[in-house]
C-alpha cells in the first residue's frame, strides 16, 4: 500500500507568521494529511523551523540574545501557535539539529565527490559602516528584471527571480540602510546546476500533473539556462563547511533547509528508533508518494535546487511526486507587514476567533490559480453564511428541536423512505466530489463541496419540516430528526480535515466513542449509524456571526500605520 510523505515549506525562525504564510503551505498540507488519514492511509507529515541565516542573527542581536537562545524561544513559540491552529504534524523539527548538520555535510560530501561542486573567488558586498560582509538577504535594492525597489540580494519577492547582490540597482544595507558598500573577494563553493540541468529538466517534465504555477516557474528557470549557485556564506551560525580553508564559513541556509525535511524525519525516528525508520521514507522508498506544499517564491528552490542536490548525490533519495504551489494571500491588495503592523498574524487571529473560523475561510479562498485578497467584509460573509448560517444553524436547530420535543436521546419511530433515499444519493455524490477535489489538491473546490454537503441537511429539514410533522405524525417526525442527527455525525467526520476542533465538539455532543470517531468517509455516509435511544447533548453555538460594527473595528485595528 502506498505511504504518503507530506512536507510544507519550513517557516523561518524570526517573527510570528501571518495568515498568508499559513494558507500558502502549512494549512493545505494539514488538510491533505488529515484527509488521507480519514481515508485510512499511512501518512507522515513533517515540518520544522528554518533557523540558519543572517535574519536569525540580526533578530537575536536586536533582542539582546545569543542566537541559540533566540532560536530556542522562537521555535517553541511557533510550535505552540501551530498546535493551537490544529496543524497535525507527525513531527515538527529544527534545521539547527545535529541530524540536519550531519545530513547536510553528507549531501555536500557526495556532491563534491561526484564533481558537482566548484570553488570560485567571488566579489561580495562589504558594508564599511556596518563593518561586516552582507549576505545576500541583507542587501536590498532595485530588481534589474522587474524594477521592484525592495528586492533582496537573493531573490525578488515581486517577480520571484533569483538574484545575486551585485545585480541589484542602487544596493544598500538592510542592516543600517547604508550605501557605503564595496566589493571584496571571498572564496566560496558553488553547486554546478548547469551540469545537472538535463537531469533536472527530465525530472520536471516527467511530472505532467503538477499545477501550472509549479511547472511554469520550473520551466522558466530551465529555459533561461541554469547557472552554478553559491552554497556557502561568510557567517558563523549554520552548518559548518567540512573543507580546509572554510572554517569561518557555513552552508547557505537555502542549501541546508530542504535537507531538514530528511533531518526532521531522522529527529522523529531517533526518538523511538525501535518503531520508526526514517530511511524507509527517504531512501530507496518506491512505495512512498511525496507531496510538497509551498508558496510560489519557494518553488525555484524545490523544483530546481533541491532536486539538483539530490540528483547530484547519485543516491536513491525520495524526490517529490507532487509539488503544490500557491500564489499569495494579500491584505487589501498589499502585503502583510510586521513593521507596518498591517494584516493579521497567527497569534492575533486566535485572539479574535477560534482556529476553525480561520481554517475554513482560508481554504475557501486559497490562492491556487491567482493571488487572493483578504478583506474583513469577505471574511465576515463567509463566516456568517457558511459556518454560522449553514453548518452551525443546521446542527443547532436539529439538536434543539429534538431536545425540546423528544428529550436528549435519539428518537425512535418511522421508516426510511424515498426522501431519505434522495438525501443519501445527494450526500454520496457530494462526498465523492469532495474526495476527488482533495485527491487532486484542489482545496477551494473541496471547501465548496463541503459547504454543499452541509446545505443538503438544511434543504432536507426544510422540506420535511419536522416541527410541523410532529403535530400529525410523531413517528415520521422522529425519523426525520434521527436522520438529521446522523447527518450531524456525517458532517463531523467529513469536515474534520477543515475544521477539526468543531468536529470534536460534534463528536462530544453525540457522545461518540473513540472508536466511532475513527470512521472514514465511506462510513460517514451511513445515515442510520446512530440508533434510537442514544443520548446526545445540545452544544453551545458552534459559530457566532460577525456584525458590521465589529468588522469595521477589525479593519481599523489591522490597517497598519
Amino acid at each position: 500500500m502506498t505511504r504518503y510523505l507530506i512536507t510544507s515549506a519550513l517557516p523561518y525562525i524570526n517573527g510570528m507568521k501571518h495568515l498568508g504564510n499559513l494558507v500558502g503551505s502549512m494549512l493545505p498540507a494539514d488538510v491533505y494529511a488529515r484527509f488521507l488519514r480519514l481515508e485510512g492511509k499511512k501518512v507522515l507529515y513533517i515540518c520544522a523551523t528554518d533557523e540558519h541565516g543572517t535574519p536569525a542573527e540580526i533578530a537575536a542581536l536586536e533582542e539582546g540574545l545569543d542566537i541559540e537562545t533566540y532560536c530556542d524561544i522562537q521555535h517553541q513559540r511557533q510550535k505552540d501557535i501551530y498546535m493551537r491552529f490544529g496543524l497535525s504534524f507527525d513531527y515538527f523539527g529544527r534545521s539547527s539539529s545535529p541530524q540536519n548538520h550531519e545530513l547536510t555535510q553528507h549531501f555536500y560530501g557526495l556532491l563534491e565527490k561526484n564533481g558537482f561542486i566548484e570553488e570560485r573567488g567571488i566579489q561580495q558586498i562589504y558594508s564599511l559602516d556596518d563593518e561586516r560582509y552582507l549576505p545576500d538577504r541583507y542587501v536590498i535594492g532595485t530588481c534589474p528584471k522587474c524594477g521592484y525597489t525592495r528586492a533582496r540580494g537573493d531573490q525578488c519577492e515581486s517577480c520571484a527571480s533569483l538574484l545575486n547582490p551585485s545585480e541589484l540597482v542602487e544596493p544598500r544595507s538592510a542592516v543600517s540602510g547604508s550605501q557605503n558598500l564595496e566589493l571584496r573577494t571571498s572564496k566560496h563553493l558553488f553547486l554546478k546546476l548547469d551540469a545537472l540541468s538535463p537531469e533536472i529538466q527530465a525530472w520536471v517534465q516527467s511530472h505532467g500533473d503538477w499545477p501550472k504555477l509549479t511547472s511554469s516557474i520550473a520551466m522558466k528557470w530551465l529555459n533561461e539556462g541554469l547557472q552554478p549557485r553559491c552554497i556557502t556564506r561568510d557567517l558563523s551560525w549554520g552548518v559548518p563547511v567540512p573543507r580546509e580553508g572554510y572554517e569561518n564559513k557555513v552552508f547557505y541556509v537555502w542549501f541546508d533547509a530542504p535537507i531538514e525535511y530528511v533531518g526532521a524525519t531522522k529527529e522523529w525516528s531517533d526518538l523511538d528508533p525501535s518503531n520508526r525508520d526514517w530511511k524507509s521514507w527517504w531512501f530507496d522508498a518506491s512505495d512512498v508518494y511525496y507531496a510538497q506544499f509551498m508558496a510560489k517564491d519557494n518553488l525555484p528552490f524545490h523544483t530546481i535546487i533541491w532536486p539538483a542536490t539530490i540528483l547530484g548525490t547519485r543516491e536513491p533519495w525520495t524526490m517529490a511526486s507532487y509539488i503544490k504551489g500557491f500564489n499569495w494571500l494579500t491584505y487589501y491588495g498589499g502585503k502583510f507587514s510586521t513593521s507596518q503592523q498591517r494584516g493579521v498574524f497567527m497569534d492575533d487571529a486566535l485572539e479574535i476567533l477560534p482556529p476553525d473560523y480561520w481554517r475554513y475561510f482560508l481554504m475557501s479562498v486559497a490562492p491556487e490559480s491567482d493571488d487572493s485578497d483578504f478583506g474583513w467584509d469577505l471574511f465576515a460573509a463567509v463566516v456568517n453564511k457558511d459556518l454560522a448560517g449553514t453548518l452551525g444553524n443546521f446542527v443547532n436547530r436539529t439538536l434543539k428541536l429534538v431536545s425540546s420535543r423528544f428529550g436528549t436521546t435519539i428518537p425512535d419511530g418511522g421508516q426510511w423512505g424515498e426522501h431519505e433515499d434522495e438525501l443519501l444519493a445527494e450526500c454520496t455524490d457530494t462526498v465523492e466530489e469532495y474526495r476527488t477535489a482533495l485527491r487532486n489538491f484542489e482545496f477551494r473546490k473541496a471547501s465548496h463541496a463541503l459547504k454543499k454537503l452541509w446545505t443538503h441537511g438544511n434543504v432536507y429539514i426544510d422540506a420535511r419540516a419536522p416541527w410541523s410533522l410532529i403535530k400529525t405524525d410523531r413517528d415520521e417526525a422522529a425519523l426525520v430528526l434521527r436522520t438529521c442527527i446522523n447527518l450531524v455525525r456525517t458532517y463531523a467526520i467529513a469536515s474534520s480535515p477543515f475544521i477539526p476542533f468543531t468536529s470534536e465538539a460534534l463528536f462530544d455532543a453525540l457522545d461518540m466513542t473513540e472508536e466511532e470517531r475513527k470512521a472514514g468517509l465511506d462510513d460517514a455516509l451511513n445515515l442510520t449509524a446512530l440508533k434510537a435511544g442514544r443520548p446526545f447533548q445540545v452544544p453551545p453555538i458552534l459559530f457566532r456571526r460577525l456584525d458590521s460594527d465589529e468588522v469595521k473595528e477589525l479593519q481599523r485595528k489591522f490597517e497598519g500605520i
